[in-house]
């Protein structure tokens, strides 16, 4: 009978791993208790000591000798061990192929609750789907073909590889599978970076359909997987709004958010972006759309656009702020906060009276107590008041895992500036 690596935490670490918490960091970690590969001479040593391989299979146990599930152990990771099942390992590596087949085929009929054939979505998101580290989006194109792009960013998703592919050829049947392990969290995993498609090569420019809407994606260069799904519902909501309106949509992306806003009948649209890419890419959208007529994209900095439309003494009736992270670590919380002040405050001054602010973050960091709490001083310091018609989060894609915070990352507010 094979022996697994026992990982015992230290005491009263095992709270957050009993309430749902997938991770186990090298600072929890009491000892290691392990056979020899070439005798029966068992070890007990500390996490440095450790001679057990990283990407191998351990079992978790409290202080005290309680089972709590078994994971992949990396000792080149501030996390060191990333859980994959509550079952015991010999459960799992009896049948790897059977267990990962199970895992997707429950993430996909998940979907299919919400979403039909020609949607696209995100497949698999990680830890909230039990399979840590692993990104899958599904997009399906107006030529009726299903892609992939898949991303492996921890090496307990990369362990598994070739059974997750086996699982994801077998249930979904793409036409391509691209990945995008181009992510530099791979590196703090002990993983190179690569891209490419695997098996054959396809055309990374596809066109999905969204809300009544055509979007063209490059899986291969966009950024992250290509195309941010996750606020697909939050942009048919600002759809609804947009009749009549004159919208700004910034950090727009692919215009996503304008778009939905014209077909909603806005009657202009300015989408604006930093990136030459990126409004490159949403003129071509707008062009799919036939909105030529009523949206524009604009190639400038935000922070200066907003500034500059004040001083101006331009209006608005909706605005819509996207931005993308503005921090990624604890640390710069207070700096983060003061950018989206600013453009939230700013975005308050050039509304018209009664107009509508949609404002977002995906900064998991930033959480709903910093991200509410700074609409509130926005709004002060702009001598507007506020009134929250809607929260929204991610897409039901996205599922918030209980137990592990960060899978509940966007927020989305629909407010009515007064």
């Amino acid at each position: 009978m094979i022996s697994f690596p026992k990982v015992f935490l230290k005491v009263n670490e095992e709270i957050e791993v009993s309430q749902g918490f997938p991770w186990v960091f090298d600072n929890e970690i009491q000892f290691i208790k392990y056979e020899e590969k070439t005798s029966e001479k068992i070890h007990k040593t500390s996490l440095t000591e450790c001679t057990v391989e990283d990407g191998a299979i351990v079992e978790v146990y409290t202080n005290a000798g309680a089972f709590l599930g078994t994971g992949v152990i990396n000792k080149k990771s501030k996390i060191t061990v990333r859980l994959i099942g509550k079952e015991h390992a010999s459960q799992i590596m009896l049948n790897p192929t059977e267990y990962y087949y199970k895992k997707v085929q429950d993430a996909y009929d998940l979907r299919k609750l919400y979403y039909d054939k020609k949607d696209s979505y995100r497949l698999i998101y990680g830890e909230s789907d039990f399979i840590p580290g692993l990104i899958v989006e599904r997009y399906f194109d107006i030529k009726k073909n299903v892609y992939l792009v898949v991303q492996f960013l921890s090496l307990s998703s990369e362990v598994f590889r070739n059974e997750i592919l086996s699982a994801l050829k077998k249930i979904i049947r793409p036409y391509g599978i691209y990945e995008r392990n181009d992510a530099s969290v791979r590196l703090k995993e002990g993983l190179e970076e690569h891209a490419g498609w695997i098996g054959e090569a396809r055309d990374p420019l596809i066109i999905i359909r969204e809300n009544d809407i055509e979007l063209e994606v490059d899986i291969a260069h966009g950024q992250k997987t290509g195309y941010f799904l996750d606020q697909k519902f939050n942009r048919r909501e600002v759809g609804k709004l947009a009749k009549g309106c004159r919208v700004l949509d910034t950090f727009t992306h692919t215009g996503a958010f304008g778009l939905n806003a014209f077909k909603g009948g806005a009657k202009e649209v300015i989408s604006v972006d930093v990136s030459p890419e990126a409004v490159d890419m949403v003129n071509k959208n707008i062009k799919l759309n036939n909105a030529e007529l009523k949206m524009k994209a604009l190639c400038a900095d935000v922070f200066d656009v907003l500034k500059e439309y004040e001083a101006k003494g331009e209006k608005f009736d909706l605005i819509i702020l996207d931005p993308p992270a503005f921090t990624k670590n604890a640390k710069n919380i207070q700096k983060a906060y003061g950018g989206y002040k600013e453009i939230n405050l700013r975005a308050m001054r050039l509304l018209n009276e009664n107009g509508i602010l949609v404002t977002c973050s995906c900064s998991y960091f930033f959480d709903s107590e910093h991200f509410y709490g700074m609409i509130m001083k926005a709004a002060e310091d702009s001598k507007k008041r506020i009134q929250i018609m809607a929260k929204y989060g991610a897409g039901p894609d996205h599922p918030v895992l209980a137990g592990y915070p960060k899978s509940e990352y966007l927020k989305c507010a629909v407010c009515r500036v007064i």
